[in-house]
């Protein structure tokens, strides 16, 4: 594979000729193995989020430790997946999945068997930077073994597998809680976990490392990026939940960030050797890619996100109930991704992209006119349309922003194109947090306009109200009756600002759309020529 020269060193030839067509099958080996690995790692943030309470319970944590479980697995994968493509160069791809995978299993365990709140958000942070090499490494090895003729094929698998890992998450998780116990949410890594490291350590012989790479390595550039993205990452989960600049922790936070990201990004640019080689933003289709990718980011990881929400506050379902409602979207992203790889594979990935953001603007505007008595079978269709949206959009984004670079550029691009899905979810979920905490208030506002005694409806309801409970022997049955009438105006008032959340999800795919002509058109024969 005739690469760049400065290169050679550090990328082996593929080992059979990706012009011919043909696969090494023990790479192909490997590569599945990636990929499922690389599912273990996106399946266990949603796995984990749907038993926070129980992981609370049996820690004796508060309410404000437990969230950290998460915080502190998400700040330390945002760290690792750009720092992915330095490493893979350094010692090859094979033994940074292998050391990857490995250091994933080792911490499930740790945290299975965490003693405390402290050493479990510990354990996550270690399994979020071991585990994250595990995700770029994946995209970045698809455009390295596959040739340009099947790389579709090689798609399809992988937008599944990363679209379905968030999906399956909370009806895993509720399944294993409530079945044996929240340890197993760690502890069914491990297996999995071993295996995946053995059989890609045996087969996955793509590339070799390169230790000259060390000489002029920017530690400055790595501490850099780390404050840059972990206190991003912090700001951004913990601002909603402190009123933002309401609290000190998130002013500092946010001044780290700014200071530290100017830096970085001033050294990435003057370096001689950066951590991070930004010059792939030069390439206008790889831009874009990343911009349709953030969008990607909240739209999956935030409807992951709010629909649990919606139906545990207004509905009051359990993990498992829950876990079953939101299983709809995943077995349509498993119907819909072969439809979605022909689609993709005949028609040019702009035209394929702009049908799936459509897709997916309008099954999140169908969530918008919910009710409060909203079950099953009303969020039956818009599942249906988002998840089949998802299939269409992961694939041809992902040919969009890789498919034309040079090889000894990917391995560094995919790992600044998956961070941008991560920081469009971080981001995405901090904002929808902050539109819901604004938004039912302003509606509560609205709506206890109405709770008065110029309003008939109030004072009948309120009347009959007090009558069911004097006969059910409250001893104060005024109150009790006004209790329950500020519970359903809260309750509505909810269930109206998560319409307006899901309103807002469906503009800004609105407007991806509208960015999608600042794309070009995808060379294929341009960059299959330019890959070998």
């Amino acid at each position: 594979m005739a690469s760049a020269s400065s290169d050679t060193n550090n990328t082996a030839k593929v080992p059979t000729s990706a012009d011919s067509g043909q696969i090494d099958r023990a790479a192909f080996i490997g590569w599945v193995a990636m990929v499922i690995g690389m599912f273990l790692a996106i399946l266990d943030i949603q796995i984990v989020a749907s038993s926070l309470e129980d992981i609370q319970a049996g820690l004796s944590a508060s309410p404000d430790e437990i969230g950290w479980v998460q915080t502190s697995y998400l700040i330390a994968e945002v760290v690792m997946i750009p720092l992915s493509g330095f490493l893979s160069r350094l010692i090859s791809t094979r033994w940074l999945f292998v050391m990857s995978a490995v250091g994933f299993t080792m911490m499930s365990v740790a945290s299975a068997f965490a003693w405390s709140i402290e050493s479990m958000i510990w354990f996550r942070a270690l399994q979020g930077f071991l585990g994250g090499a595990m995700i770029p490494t994946v995209f970045a090895t698809t455009y390295i073994i596959f040739p340009p003729a099947k790389r579709n094929t090689a798609s399809v698998m992988i937008g599944l597998i990363a679209t379905m890992a968030p999906t399956v998450g909370p009806t895993l998780g509720g399944f294993l809680t409530q079945s044996l116990s929240w340890h197993w949410l760690f502890l069914i890594n491990v297996l999995p976990g071993l295996l995946i490291a053995l059989v890609v350590g045996m087969t996955l012989h793509i590339d070799k490392g390169d230790r000259s790479l060390l000489k002029g390595f920017d530690f400055k550039g790595l501490i850099a990026m780390a404050v840059f993205l972990g206190s991003l990452e912090y700001v951004m989960d913990e601002g909603p939940k402190d009123d933002w600049f309401d609290e000190r922790a998130i002013v500092y936070g946010t001044i780290i960030c700014v200071i530290a990201g100017l830096y970085f990004f001033w050294r990435m640019f003057r370096y001689d050797k950066p951590i991070v080689d930004l010059k792939s933003f030069t390439d206008r289709n790889f831009t874009m890619g990343c911009v349709f990718s953030f969008t990607l980011g909240i739209g999956l990881y935030g409807s992951v996100y709010v629909m649990p929400l919606m139906l545990g506050r207004i509905r009051g379902y359990d993990s498992l109930e829950i876990g079953i409602v939101m299983a709809v979207t995943g077995i349509s992203q498993f119907l819909s991704a072969p439809i979605a790889g022909k689609v993709t594979a005949k028609f040019p990935p702009r035209v394929v992209l702009g049908f799936g953001l459509a897709l997916f603007a309008l099954g999140l505007a169908m969530h918008g006119f919910n009710t409060s008595e909203v079950s099953f079978h009303e969020l039956i269709w818009p599942q249906v349309v988002r998840g089949a949206a998802m299939m269409f959009c992961m694939l041809p984004v992902t040919d969009l922003a890789l498919g034309t670079l040079p090889p000894e550029k990917i391995k560094n691009a995919s790992g600044l194109y998956n961070l941008m899905r991560n920081l469009g979810g971080a981001i995405g979920m901090a904002a929808i947090n902050t539109l819901l905490d604004k938004r039912i208030d302003y509606h509560f506002s609205i709506l206890s306009e109405h709770i008065s005694p110029a309003s008939t409806a109030f004072k009948n309801h309120l009347a009959t109200l007090m009558a069911r409970y004097s006969q059910m022997g409250i001893a104060e049955p005024h109150a009790a009756a006004m209790k329950t009438i500020v519970q359903i105006v809260t309750r509505e008032a909810s269930m109206i600002s998560f319409n307006d959340v899901y309103l807002a999800m469906a503009a800004t795919f609105v407007v991806a759309l509208l960015l999608l002509p600042l794309a070009k058109p995808a060379r294929h024969a341009a960059g299959a020529e330019g890959a070998h």
